[in-house]
């Protein structure tokens, strides 16, 4: 798409090509658009293959397409004066992210960038801007997106001045299973414990302690590859409970 690995490689640009029926069948916004909508969304979709480290988006680059996730998962982060860096979200599959930025055509404020490797969809800012003004449905879509991440940002922010560790993964798991932003995930999350503990900022080992708490507790389920939500409700407040008995 527009950025590449460090150190040289190829571009996303470079790997994109079309979507395959499959890849487009599981693009959630393209079920609300009528027929004339959807053929001119198909056709302007494009499809990346990123390797670990590619940066999907960069800080300072304009945008040229609004961007999902198809199989993989990202991270979206900043870094800050004093050499840290903010991870402000997971991107697991079927997330799309950056219409804040598409909508105002400015420069990134963030780094988005490939844990794994994954496929990464893209629709050009012009075809997005093009959805806007014939579109119903998909102003909707996007209107709702852009409501649910500042829920989101706002969450991750609170989680982030908690100081007891479960508390932190228990929110932060809670966000990845977004259904709105992230409907791809479903009951069943593909993540290690080091891509966990990457996107939350803990060390894997006490990433491991919190998730055999809440495993405990009946929220969630340690699997071969990922984890399984049993109770999303029970995730989201046993994130609170956790704090309250820190």
């Amino acid at each position: 798409m527009i950025s590449g690995a460090p150190g040289g490689a190829s571009s996303l640009r470079d790997r994109a090509r079309p979507a395959t029926a499959e890849e487009l069948a599981n693009i959630p916004w393209m079920h609300i658009l009528t027929p004339p909508e959807r053929r001119r969304a198909e056709a302007a979709v494009v499809v990346g293959d990123a390797e670990p480290g590619d940066l999907v988006c960069r800080i300072g680059r304009p945008p040229t397409y609004w961007f999902g996730v198809v199989e993989g998962l990202l991270k979206m982060s900043n870094d800050n004066a004093d050499g840290t860096s903010m991870t402000y979200s997971g991107l697991p599959p079927g997330g799309w992210f950056g219409e804040g930025t598409a909508l105002k055509r400015e420069p990134y404020r963030y780094n988005i960038q490939a844990l794994r490797r994954s496929v990464v969809a893209g629709l050009p800012v012009d075809d997005f801007h093009w959805l806007l003004d014939h579109s119903i449905g998909f102003n909707r879509f996007v209107m709702n997106q852009l409501n649910e991440r500042l829920g989101q940002f706002i969450a991750a922010r609170e989680a982030d001045r908690l100081n007891d560790p479960d508390a932190r993964v228990a929110r932060n798991l809670a966000a990845l299973f977004n259904p709105v932003l992230f409907p791809g995930v479903g009951e069943l999350l593909r993540i290690t414990q080091q891509e966990l503990a990457y996107l939350i900022g803990l060390s894997r080992q006490r990433v491991n302690e919190a998730l055999r708490t809440l495993q405990a507790q009946g929220a969630i389920r340690v699997e071969y590859g990922g984890l399984r939500v049993l109770d999303l409700a029970a995730l989201r407040a046993g994130g609170m409970a956790a704090g309250r008995s820190a």
